[in-house]
This record gives C-alpha cells, structure tokens and sequence, in this order.
C-alpha cells in the first residue's frame, strides 16, 4: 500500500463525512493504492459510525490528545506515505497531489504552508495569524535553524519510515511542533507546499486554546532545545558577571553620580554562579535527552566527554577550590598582619567574595562529575531500544 491519510478526530459528524469522501476520491481518481484511518479519540457524536460507513478504518485511541491520535494513527497506517489532516474540513483532502509527488521524491516530511497558500476570511483567529503561529514559528526557526514557514500546519506528510525514526512522544497539541523539530535534529529531508486554509464546518468552538497550546508549544521548543534554555543565558550571566566583577575587584566604580561597590561585586558573584548552574543543567539535560531518545547524539559533547573524564573534573575542581581557600587565608592573613581594623572590612570582601565564590564553583565541578559519571555508566549499559507510545 502507497499511501494512508490519517485524521484525528473528536466528535467531527458535522464534518468527517466531507473530509472523507474528498480522500476517497482523491485516491480513486488518481489511481493510488491507499486507505482512510480515522484516529478516534473518544468520539461521542456518531463519529465512528460515519467513518465506518464510509470505508474507513477506525483505529480506537485509548488516550485523550491531538497527539496521541495522530500518533496511533500513524502506527496503524500500513502505506509507505502518510499524509495527516484535521477532520473539520478546513483542508482540502482532494488536493493531495503536492504532498504525495514530494514523498515520492524522496523527501521525508512534506509540510503545509498556509501563509503561502492562502487563509481565507474567518479561517484562523487573528491572534493565531498574527501572533500566536509566528511568533512561535519565528522561535522555531531561530532554535533549531529551519527553513519552515508555518510550524504549526495541521497538513502534513511524512513517510513511514521517517515516521517511526523521529520516536515522538507528545500527546497534546505540541505533536506538530515535535515532528518539524525531531525532523531538524535528525537531519531528516523536509519540504514545504503551499495550502489553502479554509473556515472550518463545526458549529462548535474548535478544541485548540490559543494560550494554553501556545505555551505548551513553546515550552516544547524549550525543552528540545537546551542550549537557548540553559547554556546561552547562563554563558550570557557568566561572561557579565566576570567582566563587571573584574573591575570591581580593582576598586568602586563611578557611572555619572552612582557609584558601584562591593554590594555590587556580590551581585555580580551571585550572577556568574548562577549561569555557572545554568550551564551545567544544559549538560545534564543535553546528557539525560540523549540518553532517552529525545534528542540525537551530538558528536561535539561526546568528544567533551572523551577529553573530559572523571579525573580530569576533579582535578579541575580541587585546583579551583584550592584556589578558593587559598584566597580566604590570605585574606586572613593580611588582616592579622596589619591588626585589627587596618583593613577596612568592606574592602577585604573584594578578596573574600572571589574566594568563596571559587570554592563553590569548585565543589560543584567535582559533584557534577561524579553525576556525569554515573550517567555514562547508566548509557553503556542500557539496551538500544525505543520505549512504545504506550510507555
């Protein structure tokens, strides 16, 4: 069988039957060897029944989520192709023709572009059409280095194969997300067609939430990308923190008719540890989603890994705790040398405050590389396997 074309599908009657008598004919008139799946999540309305009356196969989602049906409908597919739709008729499902020359091409996901296509009157809320899907899309971009236009595209192909390789997981709305994204960091081949996007024919509200979809969209792009979430802020907090701290170091410094000072210097302290925390959550996360299929392996952390052993983490973080102490017995000392009350308090903590802030640093260096090590144990001997849905 070349082709299946999955719809999801939660109490659609008013509009299933349109959606499925435009796909039937779109594979009788050209010839092609394919079938109809209906993703029920639960429908209450006469849904199922419609479906089956029609020749559709209805493939029964036990778990309530856009996601999930998309998910257990793509599973059940038994085509080479699968081209997924909403089930309210906002798609022309007999207009198949660009997604299915694409596939056939060799590429493995074919995506909608309805701000290329055309969105006609009342088709899609203005905050969705003018903030809500480019914003989002625009993030996308930048995260994960795509050429996409519309993320969020409820129109899609994407071969069976492909399919199975991106392991998605989500179960809500953020499934769209999750396959452009898993698409780009396996470095799969993804194409883009225009489509028309047409007012839905329920009567009822749709079941998207803007704002709470919307950020669990975001949310998603957050989470699969730990390099904007972790390591560019706290990079970001490190590298202010150190050069403005450099300087107080050396005495208060003037802007206009403020002066900052020491209170200064301990804000500054706290900024580098925190990004300093922020930098090593991007490893743990980069290392626990590599490790559980979520992201790809990423050959430059390995090669970190290599040079960066055990010993090595804690050779580095006792030679910088040292250097902690260090500092605070010097400190120490040169107050015991020019006596009580020679140096002024305040100024000994421009020694005091990099001391223990090295210290800090230090120990966690060494935490964290007993943890990292753990972690690595923990991947050599898991089994290569992919959890199911279900898991």
């Amino acid at each position: 069988m070349e082709l299946s074309i999955v719809m999801p599908c939660l109490n659609e009657a008013e509009t299933l039957a349109s959606c499925l008598v435009k796909a039937f004919s779109f594979i009788e008139k050209n010839g092609i060897q394919g079938e109809v799946i209906v993703a029920d999540n639960g429908s209450t309305d006469g849904s199922i029944k419609i479906a089956e009356e029609l020749g559709a196969r209805v493939v029964h989602v036990p778990i309530r989520g856009y996601g999930a049906a998309c998910a257990y409908g793509s599973e059940a597919a038994e085509g080479r192709y699968i081209v997924m739709g909403d089930s309210d008729d906002s798609y022309d499902f007999s207009d198949l023709g660009p997604f299915l020359e694409r596939l056939r091409e060799g590429w493995d996901l074919v995506m909608g572009n309805r701000f290329r296509g055309g969105i006609k009157s009342g088709a899609m809320p203005w905050k969705n059409r003018w903030i809500g899907n480019p914003v989002l899309t625009g993030i996308g971009r930048l995260f994960f280095s795509s050429y996409i236009g519309d993320f969020h595209c409820g129109l899609r192909g994407y071969s069976k194969e492909a399919f199975r390789k991106m392991n998605l997981r989500s179960m809500g709305m953020e499934f769209a997300s999750e396959m452009v994204i898993k698409a780009h960091l396996m470095g799969l081949r993804i194409a883009e067609v225009p489509t028309v996007l047409a007012p839905d024919g329920r009567s009822r509200p749709p079941h998207l939430r803007p704002w709470r979809d919307g950020w669990r969209h975001l949310r998603l792009m957050l989470l699969f990308s730990p390099q904007w979430l972790f390591m560019t802020p706290g990079l970001l907090m490190m590298l202010f923190g150190l050069c403005v701290g450099s300087l107080l170091l050396q005495g208060p410094l003037h802007l206009g008719h403020l002066e900052f000072g020491i209170n200064t210097l301990v804000y500054m302290a706290s900024l580098v540890m925190l990004g300093f925390q922020a930098t090593l959550f991007w490893v743990f996360t980069k290392v626990f989603a590599i490790t559980e299929g979520l992201l790809p392996p990423d050959a430059n952390l390995e090669r970190f890994f290599q040079a960066f052993t055990l010993e090595v983490g804690l050779v580095v973080g006792f030679v910088i705790m040292a250097c902690g102490i260090f500092g605070g017995f010097e400190s120490l000392s040169f107050w015991s040398s020019e006596g009580f009350g020679a140096l002024n308090p305040l100024e000994s903590l421009r020694i005091v405050i990099p001391s223990s802030m090295g210290i800090m640093i230090g120990f966690q260096i060494i935490l964290a590389s007993f943890f990292l090590s753990v972690l690595n144990l923990r991947v050599k001997g898991r089994p290569d396997q992919s959890p199911s849905h279900e898991a």
